[in-house]
């Protein structure tokens, strides 16, 4: 496995950058959930270290639920649009106020799914906290009411966001250099 290094062209966020602004985000949660049933859904795999930091963050009781959603294959690098659940919740959502979680929203086409399919089983409110927003990409209306940072339409990965399904673990947000990496328009 190639050493990161050779592919990064350089630091999109920083990890100070990154773990302030998700200290803003678990205050405005916290004062937005106040006596609210709050649930998180993190969307695996991408949004578990978000989760973590932004569990950590929070000063509302809460609790958590995952769900896992592909739309990518593994070593492709640009959605192909079909939609899967491959892993549903364990925790009815039916008069909860829900919050998903999520890494990055790029084209929208994914989460828009996810949002239709949940506002179907009935939660009081239903509203999304993403870490990056890829907005020059979108293609589906997704209403973002917890953002982290809004970046330009580069491949990133670090910080949850994998590249072919490694370098999760790195404290920070990466740009891909597209002269060492092949990426797919």
């Amino acid at each position: 496995m190639q050493d990161y290094h050779e592919f990064l062209e350089g630091v999109l966020i920083d990890e100070e950058a990154l773990q302030n602004r998700i200290r803003e985000l678990g205050q405005e949660i916290s004062r937005d959930y106040q006596d609210k049933d709050l649930l998180l859904i993190c969307i695996l795999r991408g949004g578990v270290m978000f989760l973590t930091d932004l569990m950590r963050s929070l000063t509302v009781p809460h609790t958590i639920d995952f769900m896992a959603v592909s739309s990518y294959g593994v070593g492709v690098r640009q959605s192909s649009g079909q939609v899967r659940i491959t892993l549903d919740l364990n925790t009815s959502i039916e008069g909860r106020d829900v919050l998903l979680v999520e890494d990055i929203i790029d084209s929208g086409k994914t989460i828009a799914y996810v949002l239709d399919m949940l506002r179907t089983r009935r939660p009081r409110s239903l509203q999304v906290c993403a870490l990056l927003d890829k907005a020059e990409r979108r293609e589906a209306d997704v209403p973002i009411h917890y953002r982290g940072f809004t970046i330009p339409n580069k491949f990133v990965f670090g910080y949850g966001l994998d590249l072919d399904e490694y370098y999760r673990n790195l404290p920070f947000i990466g740009v891909v250099d597209p002269n060492r990496v092949v990426i797919p328009e």
